[in-house]
């Protein structure tokens, strides 16, 4: 986290504009249940663990090496899936609600940029979004928490490997990364899996799953940038 915050006021921060999320930034970013299905139709979602606390979450994968995003192209508009995390860039939570920026954030560096806040103070509506995505993760992340916790105890979390070879010649292996096993879901009692499903994991489950083949069209997607 930032050290030099400021709590957001419309006084002090009046003139304030909010230019658009890095073009280049992170290659997996941590996503919460209600992007999954989204999420999930453009790229590959994945549970690895945090380097610091060892617990899992679950993240987006937009390439395959850091700063790699396969799925932006200049001038192409906006991208067809923008995580949560990466929206609230520039913007925090403080332990008592109130919302704090950085202001060194380069997003807050743009002259073309919205404003935050109307002429009378007002949020104004690049505020309000924030506002709002702020208020899914602080939601979004707990829930997803407990999702992951409801998987391990389950025993359905595996790793997966991911093994990839371009035509420039080079390969990559991809670790540290999980899914969930549907084969070990199969196994489960039926009340169990009546439970995951009146709980509304099995739709995340699925979602997780199924995105996997978004693996190969990165990879594509790749081999394009490559031979183009």
């Amino acid at each position: 986290m930032a050290t030099n915050l400021e709590l957001l006021n419309a006084q002090h921060h009046a003139g304030l504009r909010l230019g658009d999320p890095p073009t280049g930034g992170p290659h997996f970013v941590q996503v919460v249940a209600s992007e999954f299905v989204a999420a999930a139709a453009v790229c590959p979602i994945f549970l690895t663990k945090n380097a610091e606390t060892g617990s899992f979450y679950a993240g987006a994968m937009f390439g395959f090496e850091p700063g790699e995003n396969l799925l932006r192209h200049e001038g192409a508009g906006r991208p067809l899936f923008t995580p949560l995390d990466l929206e609230r860039l520039g913007f925090f939570v403080t332990s008592d609600g109130a919302v704090a920026i950085d202001p060194a954030h380069g997003r807050f560096a743009a002259p073309q940029g919205a404003p935050l806040f109307e002429a009378d103070g007002r949020p104004g509506p690049a505020l309000r979004r924030i506002q709002h995505v702020l208020a899914q993760l602080g939601a979004g992340v707990p829930e997803t928490d407990v999702f992951i916790q409801t998987l391990v105890a389950a025993r359905l979390v595996e790793p997966v490997d991911v093994d990839l070879s371009f035509d420039d010649g080079q390969t990559l292996s991809l670790a540290g990364l999980y899914t969930v096993s549907l084969d070990a879901l199969g196994e489960l009692e039926d009340a169990a899996v009546l439970d995951l499903f009146r709980r509304g994991y099995l739709q995340l489950i699925y979602a997780m799953n199924g995105s996997l083949r978004q693996v190969s069209s990165l990879a594509k997607l790749r081999n394009d940038k490559i031979t183009g």
